[in-house]
């Protein structure tokens, strides 16, 4: 999973341009030497603003625990934010992951997506 996750955000640093790319590449070089943290801090900002590699990549970091806690709810969230912009990997996972949640975290994950979706269209 780690080198999906590596190779489709290079691929996605050919569709950024100027500071974007500078930071999703800043994250990349982080999460590449293990400072999970830091990679996590260059993709939050690119995430809320809508850009679904880094918001793959977060939903990635959510999964294996690496620079933040292991939440299936954010998992979620982040795959389907990237899923709904065409991100195929991100869709696929976002299923895996489904099924080992529980109905209510299901239900806060969705929910959390409703949300972000009614706050963007504002």
């Amino acid at each position: 999973m780690r080198i999906i996750a590596l190779t489709l955000s290079s691929l996605m640093l050919l569709s950024l341009t100027g500071a974007q790319a500078q930071d999703l590449k800043k994250g990349l070089k982080a999460y590449k030497s293990g400072d999970y943290a830091t990679a996590i801090k260059e993709w939050r900002p690119l995430a809320e603003a809508g850009d679904p590699g880094a918001q793959y990549n977060l939903g990635f970091n959510y999964v294996q625990g690496k620079g933040v806690a292991r939440d299936l709810v954010q998992a979620y969230f982040w795959f389907e934010l990237a899923a709904r912009q065409g991100r195929g990997i991100a869709t696929q996972l976002r299923d895996g992951i489904s099924k080992s949640m529980t109905p209510e975290q299901l239900q806060e994950a969705r929910a959390k997506v409703d949300a972000w979706t009614k706050r963007k269209r504002n």
